[in-house]
């Protein structure tokens, strides 16, 4: 297989109708009334933002979430006015004017940011009686970001600072949601459950937000009126104990730099902490920890060489390197070595759940790390 220069360095395909393929999926198993939207912070968890989005868009999601207020700029500039945009993370102190302003809806989780914003936007949207939309996150048992409980008390002992901050959305965050039997998922649903009961008191059109991707596959009561999917979107198995019901989005090639043999047993990288016998072929290819090749798969991770029409799994040796990686191709043939140009390291067999196993983390951590010094294509 040919490499073209653009190629050279590592070809990262991205698969913009599998991204929709699993928007699909996810919608299809809300309760009727629930509205998916997506979640495409960190620039779409790492695969491209001006891409993904509008892609879903096209698809019918209307509702997205980013996190920064930089990021729901651009999401604005890419979709234009008809989208719903949430900051989870947020607005800073002195940026609540300019955040209504760009049409974004903040997640605020004190009850002083939601007297500054409506102290610093009331009259942006048209009524000087409301302040701009904005949301609010409580927290129902994670222990992250939200509002906790005695706060959320009190703050519902002011209606009319509820009323006035023109809320759109109030939301939590699943802790244990990949586990279906966790005892902390009934919990967090039964607690947010009373909350939101508790705020539709003094705000009775405000729909609720609990699950995320793997919130989804729990059922109807944790679905409430919006889900969030996230990380489901771009491949990762919202169910770990069963098979993925999502299809694979990326696909990273990584071009062959030397073929070699070494003649004795041979320390292979970094630390000398792995051996090639005598004998042994090996690939160093074009892909290191710079590009996303995480080192704590060093001596665990594998790939996929790719010999004219076939595919062997090969093994990694020996530790990553900024801009390197080395594998054990001794399973290939003559015939084989000398059709070998790539390596792949992500794809159908080799998804970004099983790299991530083998760096000892998880599957967002792969995407969100895939470097951009490789060729990106979208199809």
């Amino acid at each position: 297989m040919t490499i073209s220069d653009h190629e050279r360095e590592g070809l990262l395909t991205i698969d913009l109708g599998a991204i929709v393929h699993n928007y699909s999926w996810l919608r299809a198993r809300l309760h009727d009334g629930c509205e998916c939207g997506a979640v495409v912070k960190a620039d779409a968890y790492g695969l491209g933002i001006a891409q993904v989005a509008p892609a879903l868009y096209r698809a019918g999601c209307r509702t997205f979430f980013v996190a920064t207020q930089s990021e729901g700029v651009q999401l604005r500039d890419i979709l234009g006015a008809a989208a719903t945009i949430y900051l989870l993370t947020g607005v800073r102190p002195g940026c609540e004017r300019a955040c209504a302003e760009s049409g974004l809806i903040p997640v605020l989780v004190t009850t002083a940011q939601i007297q500054r914003w409506c102290d610093e936007t009331c009259g942006v949207a048209g009524d000087n009686a409301l302040a701009a939309p904005a949301a609010l996150k409580v927290d129902s048992g994670m222990t992250r970001l939200g509002m906790g409980e005695d706060e959320f008390a009190l703050l519902l002992k002011q209606p009319a600072l509820l009323r006035r901050a023109n809320l759109q959305l109030i939301l939590s965050h699943l802790a244990c949601a990949d586990e279906v039997g966790h005892a902390l998922n009934g919990h967090q649903q039964a607690a947010f459950a009373t909350m939101v009961a508790s705020l539709r008191e003094i705000c009775p059109q405000v729909p609720a937000s609990l699950a995320n991707s793997a919130g989804i596959c729990l059922g109807k009561d944790f679905q409430f009126e919006v889900a969030r999917p996230g990380c489901a979107l771009y491949g990762v198995n919202p169910t770990p104990a069963q098979p993925n019901p999502m299809r694979p989005v990326v696909n990273l090639r990584l071009p062959v730099l030397q073929l070699r043999q070494v003649s004795r047993d041979s320390a292979v990288g970094y630390g000398a902490t792995q051996t090639a016998v005598a004998g042994s072929w090996l690939a160093v290819v074009r892909g290191g920890y710079a590009d996303g090749i995480l080192r704590t798969q060093s001596g665990r991770g594998s790939g996929v060489a790719i010999a004219g029409e076939q595919r062997i799994p090969v093994p990694m040796l020996g530790r990553v390197s900024m801009d390197t990686t080395v594998f054990d191709v001794s399973a290939l043939s003559e015939d084989q070595r000398a059709q070998l140009s790539l390596i792949e390291v992500l794809g159908e067999s080799l998804t970004v759940d099983h790299m991530g196993a083998a760096a000892g983390t998880i599957g967002y951590e792969i995407l969100t790390s895939l470097g951009h010094r490789y060729c990106r294509r979208y199809r």
